[in-house]
């Protein structure tokens, strides 16, 4: 966690709250539990489940980023496939395509945030989605796996709020069976 980002006990606060909105207003359990490796969260368009093997911040992120995809998924009514390409199989199209995509997954994260009144954390938030499409990028184009928050992001500003649609959470598929880590 950055020196001058949110506290443990801000994130667990928010982590708490958001779990408790994701199950009762959106019908979406959300599964604490040992996610086998390398994942360290994952979805299947009806669950999201952490890996509480991770520290918070990381917690928190997987569940406002799955959320955000599980949202995707149901709008689609079918997983995507993006991120299902081996690595250094992807063009620049694609790589702005997930880019786009992972961005968009985090912006309607930051809804679930605002439409619970926390708006302390889109600094936070931003920064995180930034290092975590970084990361992806780099793996889609080399294959080589790194720590997210080591990967340096580009300054696009913050992050916008994408409204949550009404859906109806129906299970498509795990996405540990794609090829995104």
């Amino acid at each position: 966690m950055q020196a001058d980002g949110p506290t443990a006990q801000r994130l667990q606060e928010v982590l708490t709250l958001l779990r408790n909105h994701v199950e009762q207003h959106y019908r979406i359990p959300v599964l604490f539990i040992d996610v086998p490796d390398p994942f360290v969260g994952d979805l299947d368009g009806e669950e999201i489940w952490i890996d509480n093997l991770q520290d918070v911040e990381v917690m928190l992120f997987n569940l406002i980023h799955l959320f955000g995809h599980t949202v995707q998924w149901n709008l689609l009514g079918q997983t995507p496939e993006i991120g299902s390409k081996a690595p250094g199989e992807y063009t620049e199209a694609d790589l702005d395509e997930v880019a786009r995509y992972e961005r968009d997954a985090s912006c309607y994260g930051l809804e679930l945030l605002h439409d619970l009144g926390i708006h302390d954390l889109d600094a936070w938030l931003t920064s995180f989605s930034a290092s975590d499409v970084a990361y992806l990028i780099h793996y889609y184009k080399t294959g080589q796996k790194v720590h997210p928050q080591e990967m340096e992001s580009s300054g696009e500003g913050l992050l916008a709020p994408l409204r949550i649609p009404a859906f109806n959470p129906k299970r498509l598929k795990l996405r540990s069976t794609g090829v995104v880590i």
